[in-house]
């Protein structure tokens, strides 16, 4: 070998020693190398922490690093949900992104939007029902319609003014012809409160999802008029479908779901997927949901992407329509 070509194979050893010494971009990384971080923006212990906790848990064994559940609660959620928007785009931070965050800024709480994230998967759905209690004289939800259709003032409650047990109220009544005003909502501190209030004959109907009526229900001391969504609930196949109930097509109800700061890696997306959905698709996650009586649902990056654009443009209209838009 020349001594030309002893320097050339020398300087290309080099190089490529130099070359293999450099970081790795994060997309090619190997990832996750370290913990990762799952923001909840609503307080420990309620529902959407424990859902939350139990996925981080299942996920923690499927990717090899610790994924850690932070409460980042505060401005209604706007807190979290700002977190999980601002983090690095490095897969390292993802969070629970809920129905709030198409609420928010309708009423100027925030500029965020479901834009704002990368979409990963919808794993829980609870659609709104409406009840009333067991000696009422409504025995449908037609029989509800009519008596706002006739003028006469509805008391309802769930939860808080503006919130999304108040909007399915509205909702149905607008969907079913009836003025959504014609429901005068009365604040509550959550569904617990409210259904106590109907069984003492302080407001008229609730909206709240099923699981949360459930132990009135099978008390007896509830009844429950229709479902607000296009399929009956299989923990409760009595309860009509609201297209059965009045005839309209409408579904609303909370949902959780898991995202991402906007402009995640693809390839660090599809893992995150993959990890969530099996995670989801697991015997103790399936158990968790049952016992608590939450309604699991399952929708990648492209369908809950469709499914928040959707339920921002109806819950809108809705905010709209009984003045809370602004």
């Amino acid at each position: 070998m020349s001594r030309m070509s002893t320097i050339r194979a020398a300087l290309g050893a080099a190089l490529l020693a130099a070359a293999a010494a450099l970081p790795l971009a994060p997309a090619e990384a190997a990832w996750p190398e370290r913990p990762i971080t799952f923001i909840v923006p609503w307080g420990a212990g309620g529902g959407t922490d424990a859902v939350a906790r139990t996925l981080a848990t299942l996920m923690e064994k499927d990717l090899g690093q610790p994924v850690n559940v932070v409460n980042r609660t505060g401005g209604s959620g706007v807190v979290g949900h700002q977190a999980i928007a601002s983090a690095p785009a490095d897969g390292y931070t993802v969070g629970m992104v809920t129905i709030e965050i198409n609420m928010m800024h309708w009423v100027n709480l925030t500029p965020l939007t479901h834009k704002d994230y990368t979409p990963l998967a919808l794993v829980n759905v609870d659609p709104a029902g409406l009840q009333v209690a067991a000696d009422s004289p409504f025995k449908t939800a037609k029989d509800v319609v009519a008596a706002a259709k006739e003028g006469k003032r509805l008391k309802a409650s769930g939860t808080g003014q503006g919130g999304i047990w108040h909007l399915a109220a509205a909702g149905m009544m607008s969907a079913a012809g009836a003025d959504p005003n014609s429901v005068q909502w009365v604040p509550s501190q959550g569904s617990a409160p409210a259904l106590q209030d109907l069984v003492a004959s302080g407001i008229q109907i609730t909206s709240v999802s099923l699981p949360e009526a459930k132990s009135m229900v099978d008390a007896g001391k509830v009844r429950n008029l229709l479902i607000m969504d296009a399929q009956r609930s299989p923990s409760a196949p009595d309860v009509p479908t609201i297209k059965e109930a009045l005839g309209v097509d409408f579904a609303v109800g909370t949902w959780r779901g898991i995202g991402g700061p906007k402009g995640l890696p693809p390839e660090i997306a599809e893992k995150l997927v993959a990890s969530i959905k099996k995670a989801h698709e697991s015997k103790e996650f399936k158990d968790f949901m049952a016992q608590r009586g939450f309604s699991a649902a399952w929708m990648g990056p492209q369908d809950y992407a469709a499914f928040m654009a959707k339920s921002d443009a109806d819950l809108g209209s809705i905010m709209k329509a009984i003045g809370l838009a602004k």
